[in-house]
């Protein structure tokens, strides 16, 4: 059997999805999957550094169209959903409209759209939510998703600009936000809203402890590929989204 092909667009700075992705899906039992990135400069999590990465988009998509993807990843959440409600959408599109002009067929997924669907996959329609990004930007994050028609109960910003560095936050860290968020009311918890920070190590002891799903900007970018390629969604491990009886998953053939 042939691997799926899985094109990232990543930040410059960023070493934690090309780590995180490959470990989610490689525990996948009826599929194999290769991996193939284009990098777009970004150093410090700032809009300025953002809008001037989100530039580079054509290139990328250029770049990762000649490895013939199956799905291709924007991987960058926050460089979308700074820029205003609905942007995962439209630039989905222009990444789609791009691939079909050179001839390819690949299926086109974001980390910002993909964070809406596995919220919606869930079923939940509140989230509490831990985000690395200086306090504007995860603003900006949480007023995306509301927009969204998912309300968001409490929030943390753990106010990292320097990108390579939200890479190297602690999980210790990152659980010590989660453990001070308001859940009462959420229906599922985003432990991660950044596919840069951490965490896909910490989602099941995060779920028996807080006894909610708990998803990540990873584990829902994960979820998104096995749907756009028609996959199985059975990941062990990998949070209450990846289970095989997570909601749709049925409807996945």
């Amino acid at each position: 059997m042939s691997p799926t092909r899985i094109g990232l667009v990543v930040p410059s700075s960023n070493t934690t999805v090309e780590t995180e992705m490959p470990a989610i899906l490689g525990r996948h039992a009826s599929a194999q999957f290769s991996f193939h990135s284009s990098r777009m400069r970004m150093a410090r999590v700032s809009p300025e550094q953002l809008a001037a990465m989100n530039a580079q988009r054509e290139r990328t998509i250029l770049e990762l169209g000649d490895a013939r993807p199956d799905v291709i990843l924007y991987a960058c959440l926050v460089a979308l959903m700074v820029m205003g409600p609905g942007e995962h959408q439209r630039v989905e599109g222009l990444i789609a409209e791009q691939l079909a002009t050179g001839g390819s067929e690949a299926k086109v997924r974001s980390s910002a759209g993909a964070l809406v669907e596995g919220v919606r996959a869930l079923g939940a329609s509140r989230v509490a939510l831990v985000t690395p990004y200086m306090r504007p930007l995860a603003e900006k994050v949480v007023e995306y998703i509301e927009a969204e028609g998912i309300e968001v109960v409490d929030w943390r910003a753990l106010e990292v600009e320097d990108n390579f560095e939200v890479g190297c936050i602690p999980g210790n860290r990152v659980m010590e936000a989660a453990r001070s968020l308001d859940r009462s009311n959420a229906d599922a918890l985003i432990i991660s809203a950044c596919v840069q920070m951490p965490s896909f190590d910490l989602i099941e002891g995060a779920e028996q402890e807080f006894g909610i799903p708990v998803l990540s900007a990873a584990t829902a970018g994960a979820y998104s590929i096995l749907r756009a390629t028609g996959l199985p969604i059975d990941i062990p491990g990998a949070g209450s989204l990846l289970r095989v009886d997570a909601p749709l998953a049925t409807a996945t053939s």
